[in-house]
């Protein structure tokens, strides 16, 4: 699944993210993408992530998170568009 030019983006996602697996679920979903980044909790209850990868990978990366795991609600999800991709291979939970 990559096609196209690499993109990154930084995300902040609200809602109910924290203590349901989200940041789990991101690695995943990521992980069966292609996509590298990493993904962590902010102390307002947010997530805050940065992701590499193809425009449709990103796409597909989007639809997965604005959904989420079991027990999730995801009210709003910011975007800002990266100029370097976030650093290292793979995808992270970092803490």
């Amino acid at each position: 699944m990559s096609d196209g030019p690499l993109r990154a983006v930084h995300m902040r996602i609200s809602g109910r993210v924290q203590a349901v697996g989200y940041r789990w679920f991101t690695q995943q979903v990521a992980q069966i993408l292609g996509v590298r980044g990493w993904v962590r909790n902010l102390p307002d209850g947010r997530l805050e992530l940065e992701v590499a990868g193809t425009e449709k990978q990103l796409a597909a990366f989007r639809e997965e998170l604005r959904v989420g795991p079991p027990g999730a609600r995801v009210i709003t999800m910011e975007e800002f568009e990266l100029i370097a991709p976030p650093p290292g291979e793979g995808f992270v939970i970092e803490r």
